[in-house]
């Protein structure tokens, strides 16, 4: 787990709204994953509004999403889901398209996504990173959110829309 943001709570001028989008696939590994994250976004953000949506996999969750994001609420989106490994490459298929399509949205939207939908080799892995504690990738996302979140609101605070326009 990354040590570069500490788990002290942060308080901003307004709520934090957060959209997490969570698949139901692997629910075993899923439903840990997204009770880690909620935890550690009490500890970090403890004003945070969040918004969880549940779908039915890794592959519904960029257009989820796309769609929320088209309502302007959110500081922040957090994608979590499990894709594990089989004898095909449909995992590796699932996770890139997943991937790019994760990070069009961001940048599109110009509103932070925290791509936690992890492929993992086999269940070993899996229970290590979403519901062992050393390498918990659902507190991770929180503390990268708050991270973002922090770092978005000093952008907005030092350079406001209004400035921007004027200096184009």
């Amino acid at each position: 787990m990354s040590n570069a943001l500490q788990p002290k709570p942060r308080v901003f001028g307004q709520k934090v709204r957060i959209c997490v989008i969570a698949s139901k696939f692997n629910e075993k590994f899923t439903d840990p994953l997204v009770d880690h994250m909620i935890e550690e976004l009490r500890e970090v953000l403890p004003m945070s509004r969040v918004d969880l949506i549940r779908v039915g996999g890794a592959f519904e969750i960029p257009v989820t999403a796309a769609k929320m994001l088209e309502h302007d609420m959110f500081n922040c989106v957090i994608a979590l889901g499990v894709i594990i490994r089989g004898e095909t490459g449909h995992a590796d298929l699932i996770a890139s398209s997943v991937t790019n399509a994760l990070q069009g949205i961001a940048v599109q939207h110009r509103t932070p996504v925290i791509h936690e939908v992890l492929l993992l080799e086999n269940e070993t892995q899996a229970h290590a990173r979403c519901i062992g504690s050393a390498k918990n990738r659902g507190r991770e996302a929180a503390r990268a959110a708050a991270n973002i979140i922090e770092i978005f609101a000093e952008i907005t605070k030092a350079m406001p829309l209004e400035v921007n326009r004027k200096a184009k």
